[in-house]
């Protein structure tokens, strides 16, 4: 091999090295969190065909990438999105990803709540609901996640669902859950950062079964511990015990000062 077809293999093969490096970075974006102690997200990549493909995929061939899914024992806060694809020749492209939100609050495998938030990609965008990159290429989203509380079975052991809902600019608390959009074009090479705050009080799952006390909240008793809604109808002295999911029996949640036996 002479000398010149040499050069002209090592050029080629350097400019496919250095368009595969452009063309990876340029086709896919990270996605980080910032989220509370004992949470950790999974995020699922939904792909539909670019505009004017008049392909269709199988679900079969155009699975769903997901990262964290063992999010209790392998959980990493960054992930590589892939913006664009082609399966079965078909182009496609990134539609949005859908991030589900784990919060661990008790010792046992199902003490956990979740809730969800999401980030879309569209090809347009009205300027109002595009995300904005700051110069080192990186946009933050916000939510809050309160924990609301309630009792469950015949001891009322206490088990918790997370509410999570966006936060604006100035840090209000939205009706709608988590939430960010973003344009094709603007994302390869980029970072977008979910930033996850923890509310600092919890508050009952629904009215009129808890009433607010000095340290925390009593439970009413209701028509006594075999009445699983256990609404206070106006009774707002008798109160019941209750189990913390560590197994302590209590009566003020969430401080448990005072520990009494459960005697249903």
């Amino acid at each position: 091999m002479n000398r010149t077809l040499q050069s002209l293999i090592l050029v080629s093969s350097l400019a496919l090295v250095q368009g595969c490096a452009a063309l990876g970075k340029s086709n896919s974006f990270t996605l980080t969190a910032d989220l509370p102690p004992d949470f950790a997200y999974v995020a699922s990549v939904y792909y539909v065909p670019a505009k004017g493909q008049t392909c269709t995929v199988p679900r079969a061939d155009n699975r769903v990438p997901q990262f964290n899914r063992e999010w209790r024992t392998e959980y990493k806060p960054d992930a590589q999105i892939e913006i664009r694809r082609t399966r079965k020749g078909c182009e496609l492209v990134v539609d949005h990803v859908e991030l589900q939100l784990n919060a661990i609050y008790g010792p046992d495998r199902s003490d956990f709540g979740r809730d969800w938030a999401q980030v879309a990609v569209r090809e347009e965008l009205p300027d109002e609901h595009k995300g904005t990159f700051n110069d080192a290429g990186e946009s933050e989203f916000s939510g809050q996640c309160q924990w609301l509380f309630r009792t469950i079975g015949p001891h009322r052991y206490i088990t918790k669902i997370l509410d999570c809902k966006k936060m604006d600019a100035d840090g209000e608390v939205l009706k709608a859950r988590p939430f960010a959009a973003y344009t094709l074009d603007e994302l390869p090479g980029k970072t977008v950062k979910m930033k996850i705050n923890l509310a600092d009080e919890e508050r009952p799952g629904w009215g009129d079964t808890w009433v607010k006390v000095p340290g925390g909240w009593k439970r009413c008793m209701g028509k006594g511990f075999e009445d699983q809604r256990g609404y206070c109808n106006g009774n707002y002295t008798d109160f019941s015990t209750f189990r913390m999911p560590d197994g302590r029996s209590c009566t003020i949640y969430p401080g448990c000062t005072e520990d009494k036996e459960v005697t249903p």
